[in-house]
């Protein structure tokens, strides 16, 4: 047993130094994140349409800057403390300003992991209130656990749940450098806490995860009745450039948040067709047409566990 005790340390230590040689070679590789201008004061880094992963440091979600005369206000703080920690050093490769402000959408770990790397420069970060049911759940704290073993080292004992500084209960309108920023709760769509940011001297919509560019949304436990609605009240702003939560920029507001729409109706009306006549859900699932949205990233993982949630969410409506 004493043998097998020291083998198993020695064995441990050879993989903790593989793994460091891994990560050290996974490093060197890595490019800066690349802020790309897509409005007047306004940058945007784009995550891959992508599964998160050790591989891409869980970068598969958008994050936003607006910079202005007093200040930037970032709109999301990305999967990880290192991107954060990327995301601020480009900030300041364009801007002495300092960073006021980190609104999160919404607390989903790919949006709100990099929050700590904000924290620790001093930044203000503000969500909605809902966000304090999660923040304080225990399927956060699982969450939390099982990422700090699939995206290690990215996500690791040292990376912590933040809590915003401002919880917002209802519409308001922060003012900095001569921008009003609208914060304007959404929920429950997505999540209970949704938040998007309506800039109105620049046109600008920062969505958040209610809206998916070019690829499948994630429904998960979503209320996609309510999601439908909120798009629906998205379409009121007069917006001339949508940034959205997952995939490009959009300046042709009304078509694509009319792709999420169209994709979440589409779900309902079929699943919620199969619930009520109580047929099976791998029968439904099998003759359901899915050509229009198959060729979209991420149907392959997305698409049937987005099925059997609204089938679920359909048959409970049912009772």
């Amino acid at each position: 047993m004493l043998i097998n005790s020291i083998t198993l340390k020695i064995l441990r230590c050879m993989g903790a130094i593989g793994l460091a040689i891994g990560v050290n070679a996974v490093q060197a590789q890595l490019q800066k994140l690349q802020p790309v201008q897509v409005a007047p004061q306004t940058w945007v880094v784009q995550g891959e349409s992508a599964l998160g992963s050790s591989a891409n440091r869980n970068f598969i979600s958008n994050a936003a800057f607006v910079i202005t005369s007093e200040g930037v206000v970032v709109v999301d703080a990305l999967g990880s403390p290192a991107l954060a920690e990327d995301l601020i050093a480009a900030i300041r490769s364009i801007t002495a300003q300092p960073i006021k402000w980190v609104i999160v959408t919404h607390y989903h770990a790919d949006h709100i992991y990099g929050l700590q790397a904000f924290k620790g420069i001093g930044a203000e970060v503000l969500a909605q209130q809902e966000g304090k049911q999660y923040l304080h759940s225990e399927t956060a704290k699982l969450r939390l656990q099982a990422s700090r073993e699939d995206l290690f080292p990215w996500i690791d004992e040292k990376t912590r749940l933040v809590e915003a500084d401002r919880w917002i209960n209802g519409p308001i309108t922060l003012r900095l450098g001569g921008l009003d920023f609208q914060l304007q709760p959404a929920g429950p769509a997505h999540t209970p806490e949704d938040l998007v940011v309506y800039v109105p001297q620049l046109k600008l919509l920062l969505a958040g995860d209610l809206v998916f560019r070019a690829r499948i949304p994630f429904v998960g436990q979503a209320d996609s009745g309510r999601w439908i609605e909120a798009l629906d009240r998205l379409l009121a702003f007069d917006a001339g450039v949508i940034i959205p939560g997952h995939g490009p920029v959009s300046t042709t507001a009304r078509e694509d948040l009319q792709m999420t729409r169209d994709y979440l109706a589409y779900l309902r009306k079929t699943m919620g067709d199969a619930a009520r006549e109580m047929e099976p859900f791998e029968e439904a699932y099998k003759r359901t047409d899915w050509s229009r949205f198959a060729k979209l990233p991420l149907f392959g993982p997305a698409n049937r566990i987005n099925a059997y949630n609204t089938y679920l969410l359909m048959e409970q409506a049912q009772k």
